[in-house]
């Protein structure tokens, strides 16, 4: 299937579907219910459209062997927020694919600038921050914050931390398929 903005939306609920029981790395929840939570609470916080949508689409990175081959860390998946940004690029608008791009950057940023945020971070997020490059250094930060979408990464990265709650009700992946589309739409 050739991919384009009228049947990527559907693509994605697709592999939602399909996929997204399945386990989220160590975590208490599953890959959708992480992700769908994380859009809840982007909704809850008022988030424009677009942050929603990164919100839930942050770790489709997971699944970008469902895009066919790809070359950036889909063996081993350890670069997915790369992969997920490259895989959104062509139907999303920067500021989505700069926030799936930057969603690990920063919590590497927030390790390094913010109190006590190491300490509120899963078992399993701290030890993919290691995996994932440790706080940043002081170089590291100067170059983060010169991204023009920083802040934005910053809030979906907040959303991914608390998006780990086992029996959160959010609604299913269907209930976002028409803000992705108005969004995808908007950009084209």
């Amino acid at each position: 299937m050739t991919l384009d903005r009228s049947n990527i939306v559907e693509f994605i609920a697709d592999i939602f579907e399909r996929r997204g029981a399945e386990s989220y790395l160590g975590e208490a929840v599953t890959m959708s219910e992480h992700m769908l939570q994380g859009a809840v609470l982007a909704e809850q916080e008022g988030a424009p459209e677009e942050l929603v949508a990164a919100a839930l689409l942050h770790d489709i990175g997971h699944y970008t062997s469902e895009f066919g081959a790809m070359s950036l860390g889909d063996a081993r998946d350890n670069y997915h927020e790369e992969a997920g940004a490259h895989v959104l690029e062509p139907f999303f608008p920067p500021v989505i694919t700069e926030c799936v791009r930057l969603h690990v950057p920063a919590k590497r940023y927030l390790c390094a600038t913010g109190k006590g945020y190491y300490a509120r971070l899963s078992e399993a997020s701290k030890h993919t921050l290691m995996l994932q490059g440790g706080p940043m250094s002081p170089e590291e930060i100067g170059e983060f914050v010169k991204n023009p979408h920083h802040r934005e990464a910053v809030r979906v990265r907040i959303w991914d931390d608390e998006g780990k709650k086992p029996g959160m009700k959010t609604p299913d992946f269907r209930h976002y398929v028409p803000l992705l589309q108005r969004v995808v739409e908007r950009w084209q």
